[in-house]
């Protein structure tokens, strides 16, 4: 069936389709995320998660092929949960996506071998995420 799509629209959009988790307990962060996200790339699916714990469940019943991780949430964190999904999906770019900026978060991202920026959400931040995850 794969030989009957090459070359159509199809199977450039099957193609190119692309599956983002963003772990946030706030709402209106995860909206924006959304919304950027759906303005750069609309074929993409965006999963969300408002915890540490529910990002690992959805992560993996989705296999996400870039993961957006707030740090500080009520029960596991960010930084708990990230160390756990990158032990799942070693291959998977996870980005914290944070306020928090101490020196000692991002020395610890680092180390995880996870990406970190700054919040607030911008357009501009998103697409640069993006442009990482396409250029891999």
């Amino acid at each position: 069936m794969r030989e009957w799509l090459k070359g159509t629209d199809r199977d450039e959009t099957m193609t190119s389709t692309k599956t983002v988790l963003i772990v946030d307990d706030s709402r209106v962060s995860r909206m924006m995320a959304r919304q950027y996200l759906n303005g750069l790339r609309a074929e993409w699916v965006i999963e969300e998660a408002a915890t540490g714990e529910e990002s690992l469940v959805k992560a993996r019943h989705t296999t996400p092929d870039l993961i957006l991780m707030d740090v500080n949430m009520p029960g596991m964190g960010g930084i708990a949960a990230a160390e756990q999904l990158r032990q799942e999906f070693p291959a998977v770019p996870i980005s914290l996506l944070t306020a928090n900026v101490q020196t000692a978060t991002r020395e610890r991202a680092t180390a995880m071998g996870i990406g970190f920026v700054e919040k607030p959400i911008t357009a501009a931040r998103i697409a640069q995420l993006v442009a990482t995850l396409e250029a891999a």
